[in-house]
């Protein structure tokens, strides 16, 4: 099925070949999202690749099968449950191929592959728009170039799409758009014979591509319903009579099941249907425990206990995607915690939104099926079937899904956008004054490249990005709370207090702001109301062990050791393999003196974490005190074995066998951590106490004289140095 699109060579765009259109297209998406390439690690990429455990290589590549896209077991209650082996992989190889976690070649191949996915729009469009033509020699032809070029650069340079590309955690929607298109043009494929004929292996081919697709992200899985659409559609494309539509459908259906069943249309159909209920299962399977938790501020509406209510916030949150696609100017990396207030009443003016939305989506339905023009129907047909099928997994119809907006759904939705928007540009040519449908359209391009590479450039760090949501989302808590880590992980707790205080005002119930306020207050030793943040951040969440391990730290400091050591347990209680909190509970026993209980917490640190530096060291430090010089030069040595570079340990055994009068052995570990860190005034000093007591007067002169100009309040150190001079000058009298 196919026609020629008469609108197509009135789009104010010179006609340029196939190899220029695409070299255009991808030229367009590059200068929109290069500036990104050498950007650092933001937002959810500390999650998804920084703390992701299944991109190290010394992880088995099987654990990327088995967790979750952030690192988690899938079984875990805990897990988001999003499957993305695939990409976790893409991940895997660029840690692999750049030696490390260097965010350049992850950004280099996050824009490279939307330079790809851009340029086979142009295929996907001209498809769409003009159907399936192949010459003699089975090479295809397209009956829109202009069409399918102009709707191609709109995609390219579509702001909304910054957050997956800029974004590295992005590649998911990226990976997923790639194989969507790819299965859609493989199905295609299936029919290059003619409507009668075609081939199940390209059916099954699709079906496949399809099931990679759902391994990239789940959103792929839609890539079936855009396949039956266009099947229906090109079966009915000769046979429906748009000024009887419904007469011809009931027809159809009723009357030519046999004509159905010869064309082959209920047979593809039933492939992919039986394809997609096996994709459909073997997801359901691999989250094991059941669909993931969310919480009310991740997704109010989803709370609202009022059927109408809920379904009127639903409405509202898509009319703000459509006004995503429309007006890209004010985007924001989070919409949740505020950021979108809850349709609460019937007078609540925003309602207007969702009715105006719908009666836009039914002018352009209306249009699609009755319009006497068909290339009308067909583009529009197509458009929308592109703008709402990949938008139902996010839509909360099927599930509740973790977010209130998210640009990055909007990805694979926006081409259909994008071929309205072109076909509106063609309708208005023909109708128009070329000249001024051109200047509008190159200016609505040139915008939207402009505003492109701006959010791109805020996507470069997470300072910029989080600044660029106080003025898009000024009621969103956990705007303030980015605003203010970053500002505390920059070192400038001062102004993070602010943001914190502000993240817990809008949300009182915000227990990660309350966690990261009253840590700074501990800091600033303003532990009155941090005890009070913390402990009210466990009342509303009891299982929040970084908060009970962070109370106990409080407690410990203001002496109420018996609360604090409670608050310790507590926080080993709900998280049981935790080293840090082994650590603090090992120095409230230090504190108390109860070495054995201190010495066993300590070790139980470095069982569940072996590089674990402060509890080896506070163990060698705490036998050394207590008289245990044996024990502490195996545990410090021990320590070595696991940490052969970590001079504090070092520091602290040679501290030990010099008490033992191995001077000799003991000169060596404080020379190696001098080597690691020559700048160390102790080291220096207890070095040259060393040297004094066996008698290397000479050494023992300079290294006191190091750790003076390093430190000259060094304790005890000058008193040394002036013990030593004076026994240098009675040497010297002696000699004289």
């Amino acid at each position: 099925c196919s026609e020629w699109p008469y609108w197509d060579h009135h789009i104010p765009l010179p006609k340029l070949g196939p190899l220029y259109s695409r070299l255009v297209t991808a030229f367009v998406a590059l200068i929109c999202f290069i500036n990104s390439y050498d950007g650092d690690f933001v937002f959810d990429d500390s999650e998804a690749i920084i703390n992701n455990k299944d991109l190290n290589p010394d992880t088995p590549l099987s654990n990327i099968w088995k967790n979750d896209f952030w690192g988690s077991n899938l079984s875990s209650n805990s897990s988001h449950k999003s499957y993305r082996p695939l990409t976790v992989l893409t991940f895997r190889i660029n840690y692999l191929l750049a030696g490390g976690l260097h965010p350049i070649g992850f950004h280099v191949l996050n824009v490279a592959l939307h330079c790809v996915i851009s340029v086979l729009m142009i295929d996907v469009f001209a498809i769409l728009i003009g159907g399936l033509v192949h010459n003699g020699r089975e090479a295809k032809l397209s009956l829109s170039p202009k069409a399918s070029f102009l709707a191609a650069l709109f995609f390219a340079a579509h702001p909304v799409h910054t957050e997956s590309v800029a974004g590295i955690v992005g590649r998911a929607d990226l990976l997923c758009a790639l194989f969507f298109q790819l299965s859609f043009l493989v199905y295609c494929k299936a029919f290059q014979g003619g409507d009668k004929k075609f081939s199940v292996l390209w059916i099954f081919g699709s079906i496949l591509l399809c099931a990679v697709a759902m391994l990239c992200k789940e959103q792929g899985i839609t890539v079936l319903g855009v396949n039956a659409a266009y099947d229906i559609l090109m079966v009915w494309c000769h046979s429906l009579d748009p000024n009887n539509l419904w007469i011809d459908l009931y027809f159809f259906f009723f009357t030519q099941i046999g004509g159905l069943v010869r064309s082959g249309l209920l047979m593809r159909l039933a492939l992919l249907f039986l394809g997609g209920s096996f994709l459909l299962y073997a997801r359901w399977r691999i989250m094991g425990t059941g669909p993931p938790s969310f919480t009310e501020v991740d997704n109010p509406a989803s709370f609202a206990e009022n059927v109408i209510l809920r379904i009127v916030n639903y409405n509202y949150y898509y009319s703000l995607n459509a006004w995503l696609l429309l007006c890209p100017w004010w985007l924001c990396f989070d919409w949740s915690m505020g950021c979108v207030p809850l349709i609460k009443s019937a007078t609540d003016w925003r309602i207007f939104w969702p009715l105006l939305l719908w009666c836009c989506l039914m002018g352009l339905v209306y249009q699609a099926l009755c319009s006497q023009d068909s290339n009308k129907r067909r583009t529009l047909t197509f458009g929308l079937v592109l703008l709402v099928i990949p938008f139902l997994p996010a839509s909360n119809l099927f599930f509740r899904v973790g977010f209130v907006i998210a640009e990055r759904v909007l990805y694979l939705s926006s081409a259909g956008y994008c071929l309205i928007l072109a076909y509106a540009v063609g309708y208005c040519s023909c109708h128009w004054k070329k000249h001024k449908v051109c200047a509008t359209t190159l200016t609505l391009l040139c915008v939207n490249v402009a505003r492109s590479a701006q959010r791109s450039q805020q996507w470069r760090s997470e300072q910029s990005l989080f600044a660029s949501a106080l003025s898009v989302c000024p009621l969103n808590a956990k705007v303030h709370y980015n605003v203010g880590k970053n500002l505390a992980d920059r070192g400038n707790q001062s102004a993070a207090v602010k943001y914190y205080r502000e993240a817990v005002r809008l949300h009182p119930k915000y227990v990660h702001a309350m966690n990261n306020l009253g840590n700074i207050l501990k800091e600033r030793n303003e532990l009155k109301e941090a005890e009070e943040l913390l402990s009210a951040a466990v009342h509303i969440q009891p299982d929040f062990a970084a908060a009970w391990m962070n109370l106990g730290i409080v407690q410990n400091s203001l002496k109420k050791f018996d609360e604090a050591e409670q608050s310790y347990w507590n926080a080993i209680r709900f998280r049981k393999k935790y080293p840090d909190c082994y650590y603090n509970l090992g120095r409230l026993y230090a504190d108390l003196n109860r070495s054995i209980d201190a010495l066993n917490a300590w070790r139980n640190a470095t069982m569940l974490k072996p590089d674990h530096s402060l509890a080896w060291n506070n163990m060698v430090i705490l036998l050394d005190n207590t008289g245990n010089l044996a024990q502490a030069e195996l545990i410090g040595k021990e320590a070595l074995k696991i940490l052969p570079k970590d001079h504090t340990i070092m520091f602290s055994l040679a501290n030990v066998l010099g008490k033992q009068e191995k001077y000799k052995e003991s000169e060596g570990f404080f020379l190696n951590a001098l080597k690691i860190n020559p700048n160390i005034a102790s080291c220096h000093g207890n070095l040259a106490v060393l040297y004094h007591r066996w008698g290397k007067l000479d050494l023992a002169k300079r290294h006191y004289e190091l750790s003076l100009r390093l430190d000259p309040s060094a304790p005890g150190t000058k008193e040394n140095y002036n013990m030593l001079k004076r026994k240098l000058e009675q040497r010297q009298r002696t000699v004289g």
